[in-house]
Parts: structure tokens; sequence; C-alpha cells
């Protein structure tokens, strides 16, 4: 496949991905406000942070090194090698889930069962989720190699619009079931996720679309594991990369819910405050969903794509390296704004955006401030997906293992000082030892990035240098909406409100303005592609 016809291909994932999360999240944000209502902030920190924890654990352990091992490099392989390895997921999964389900239930502290009732069968209820998704994965890859657009988007979005609708009518009908409600929710999305794409692939091999693309596998027998005789059963090669992700992705979970981690096993916060922490994490995470998950996805499949791991930039062909310096600067540029715009708005706006989301339970107390400094560190965020993207999508294996050790220095030192200003600062302490964690992943990032590039002319690292009128612009902005908060937000009416609203509408036009002014590359790509 032609570079141009990759990225082509790639944006279009992604900015379809982001606008049908926004429409599908758009519903759960809805149903999700309505919910908050009527539960206790208890229930919310159990179900948000210790079982989601257990079922992110488990996933992220026994899936994610396969999926970068297995998206690497070109489309044209030996696809029933690499599905043999893929189904290695799920008995990884049962093991994790059998170990990690016994940690949660005889190691960890147990919730009041007058308060959040069921405690036991939701870890059993998640655990099982988890390897239900994994019988999936063979489907997700397939189709995340071959770009199919809309699968993966609306798969996951009909998944948790259907495990949503269900939470709000067992907690309107059956509010005492307590953490039955969100097991059977748990249980019913990921039986949605892979029954999509289940039904997808039923319908789509053997068909005409599906000859006409040449596809590889031709049945859904194939999907199957299966030895071929006179062959080896496993890719070694792509067997050995994944090891080198596995050791990778163990401690990239740690750096990645590490806060979590910390509140789960050194009970630093609450149930309660735990729950208020993870309903403004979540919120404050809307954007990095929505935008940036999708393009560091989509992105890094395009990247590996078109430049080959583990070579230097003088033996790469020069018009992809051209292609891919340019995409790479203006990607950057793209997901810097994003995130600046983030940091000066969200400042102004986070109570609120918190009170008319879930009442005084989130505008009250530390809510405010948490979203406060979430907003910079989405900005945080947003540069380290585009960055990690490129690194991981070029490193060979000995850069990855090399790597390794910097997380595992990374990895300690984060949980260290989350720990302390946690003690110091509260739940805020979290979100600021996480800034500092995104900080060093970006130096090293952009380091590698920088080493790839100095033999070459092309400078993608100038992305991160927007222009001198639009930083001023983001300035002032910032300046006016904060004082608009200070004198017409939050408790001083509706009416009050509302010209806090419009002056922030006004600074954001004007913002909007200077980039399209100011950033006519940026623009010219977006638009194009």
């Amino acid at each position: 496949m032609a570079s141009q016809d990759v990225l082509s291909q790639t944006t279009r994932l992604a900015s379809s991905s982001a606008l049908l999360q926004v429409l599908f999240r758009a519903v759960t944000f809805g149903l999700n406000a309505f919910t908050l209502r009527h539960l206790s902030r208890e229930l919310l920190g159990v179900v948000n942070v210790r079982l989601t924890l257990l079922y992110s654990t488990v996933l992220f352990l026994a899936r994610e090194a396969f999926r970068r091992a297995c998206l690497s490099g070109s489309t044209k392989r030996n696809w029933t090698k690499t599905i043999n390895l893929l189904w290695l997921t799920v008995p990884l999964g049962v093991f994790w889930s059998v170990f990690l389900g016994l940690v949660w239930l005889h190691l960890l502290e147990v919730p009041d069962p007058s308060v959040v009732p069921h405690y036991q069968a939701g870890v059993v209820a998640f655990g099982l989720s988890a390897i239900i998704e994994l019988l999936g994965e063979p489907f997700w890859v397939l189709a995340q190699a071959h770009l199919f657009v809309r699968l993966k988007v609306i798969a996951e979005s009909l998944s948790v619009v259907s495990k949503c609708v269900l939470t709000v009518i067992l907690v309107i009908l059956y509010p005492q079931w307590g953490l039955y409600i969100f097991s059977l929710a748990q249980l019913l999305y990921t039986s949605v996720l892979v029954m999509c794409y289940i039904i997808y692939f039923g319908m789509f091999l053997g068909s005409p679309e599906a000859t006409k693309k040449s596809f590889p596998v031709t049945r859904m027998k194939a999907l199957l594991p299966k030895v071929v005789e006179d062959e080896t059963f496993l890719n070694w090669k792509e067997a050995r990369l994944t090891w080198s992700f596995f050791k990778q992705s163990f401690l990239k979970q740690i750096l990645t819910e590490g806060e979590r981690y910390v509140m789960t096993f050194l009970n630093v916060l609450n149930f309660g405050d735990q729950g208020v922490y993870d309903v403004v994490n979540n919120l404050g995470s809307l954007v990095a969903r929505f935008i940036f998950l999708p393009i560091e996805e989509s992105f890094y499949v395009f990247f590996a794509k078109v430049l080959e791991r583990g070579k230097n930039v003088k033996d790469q062909k020069q018009d992809d390296i051209a292609m891919a310096a340019n995409v790479l600067e203006l990607l950057l540029k793209l997901v810097l704004l994003i995130g600046l715009t983030i940091t000066v708005f969200g400042y102004a706006f986070s109570q609120l955006a918190l009170d008319i989301y879930g009442g005084s339970m989130l505008s009250s107390g530390t809510g405010p401030s948490l979203l406060r400094c979430y907003s910079l560190y989405v900005l945080f965020l947003a540069i380290n997906g585009v960055t990690e993207c490129f690194t991981f999508a070029l490193m060979c294996k000995e850069e990855v293992d090399r790597y390794n050790f910097v997380m595992l220095a990374l990895s300690f030192t984060f949980l260290c000082i989350s720990y302390f200003l946690t003690h110091w600062h509260g739940s805020v302490g979290f979100i600021l030892a996480n800034c500092f964690n995104m900080g060093i992943r970006i130096a090293h990032s952009t380091h590698y990035i920088y080493d790839y590039f100095k033999e070459s002319t092309y400078r993608p690292l100038t992305g991160l240098l927007p222009s001198p009128v639009l930083i001023l612009v983001y300035v002032v902005s910032g300046v006016i909406t904060v004082f608009s908060e200070v004198f017409f937000c939050c408790d001083k009416g509706w009416m009050a409100r509302l010209i806090h609203v419009s002056i922030g509408a006004v600074c954001f036009a004007a913002t909007i303005i200077t980039m399209f002014c100011t950033e006519t590359k940026l623009v010219h790509f977006v638009r194009s592609q």
C-alpha cells in the first residue's frame, strides 16, 4: 500500500473515531450525569477505582504487548501464526484474572457491606468480563491492521451505550442491588463488544468486498488457532518482540494507572474521596479519549507501516521519511494547540462544569481544584501520546529493552512521588505526580525523535513551537476568563453564569480565529486529510 494511501486511511480512521466517539459519548455523558445523582460516593469509588483497576490491569497485562508486536510491520505476513500468537492472550488473561482476583478478595480492604454490598460478586464479574473481551482480540488486531475505519468505534460505542442504559435502568428499578448493577452492566459491555466484531467478520469474510481487497483471511474457521504441518506454531520473531513489549507494558501500566494502585494498595484516600477523584478524572480525560487516543492508535499504525522498525533515517525510503516527518510535525502542532486550549479555558470553567455535571457532590470540596490541575495534565497527555506513538513504532527490540530500564526507574519514582504528594496535597497530588511522570516520558521521546532526525534535514519537533501571536492570545484569554470566573461564577445565579460563558465564548472565538490566521499549514493538513 502506498504511503499516501496509508496516510489517507489513517487520518480518516482517527477523525471518524473522534467524531463517532463524540456522538456516542454525548449519550453516555448524559446517562452518567443522571446516574451520579442516585449513587453514593463510596459505591462510585469501589466501582470506578477498585473494580475497574482489576479489569484494566488484566487486559493490559494480557494483551497490550501482543497488540504492539502484531501491529508492527506490513500486513503481508503469515497471519495464521499471528492469530495463533494472539490466542495466547486468553489463557494469559485467565491466569491474571484468577491471580489478581484472589488479591482483590483476600489482600485488599473489603468495603463495608452495608454501604457497598456484593463486593465479591463484583470482583468475579469484572475479572470474567476481561476474559470475555480477550476472546475478540484476533478480530480487533485484524481490523486495526487493515484500517477498518468505523468498525472499532461503532463496536465500542454501542457497547458503552448498552452498558450505560442498563446501568440507568437497574439504578432506577433496583437501587438496592449495589455492585450487582455494575457487574451485569460490565458483562453486557464486553459481550456486546466481542459480538460486534464476530458478527462483522462473519458477514465480511468470503464476501465480494473481502475478495476485492485480497483479505488474508477467507473464513471464520481461519481465525481459530491452527497447527500447520512442517511449520512452527508461532512466528518467533513476533513472539520475542511481544516479550519485550510485555516487560515494558507491565511498567507502563504502573505509570498509566499509578494513582489507582496507590489508592488501592496504600489506602491514602477513603472510598468516597476515591469516587470523587475518579469522576473528575474521567470528566477531565474526555478530550484524551475522544481525540488523543484515536490519533495515537491510528498514527502508530501509520508510522509502523510507512517506516521500517530498527532502521535509521538514512536507510529508509526518503519519500517516506519526508512524509513521516511532515505528518509528525503537524500532529505535534495539532495536539499541542488542542492541549493548550483545554488548559487555558479549562481552568476558568472547571467549577461550572462540575456543578452542571454532578451537582454539589462534585463542585464543592476538592473537585474544582482537581479538574483545574487536570486541565494542565491534558497538555502533557496530548504531547506524550504523539511522541510515544512515533517512538514505539520505530524502536527495535534492543531499544525497547533499554527503554524498559528507564520505565522501571520512572515507575518507582512515580509511585514514591504520588505517595508523598498525596499526603502533602490530597488527591491533587496524584495529578501533579502524573504531570511529572508525563514530563519525563515526553523528554525521553523527544530526545529519541531528535536523535532519529538529526542526520536529515527534517525537524519535526518544531511542531511544538506555536506562533508567538497565538501564545499572546492564549495568555490574554486565560487572564480574562479567570477574572470572569471570580466576578460571575458560580454562586451568583444563572444570569451571571451566562455572562461568564459568553465571555469565555468570545475569548475562544478569538483564539480560533488567530489559530486559522497563524497556523495555515496545519489548517491545510486538517482540511485535506
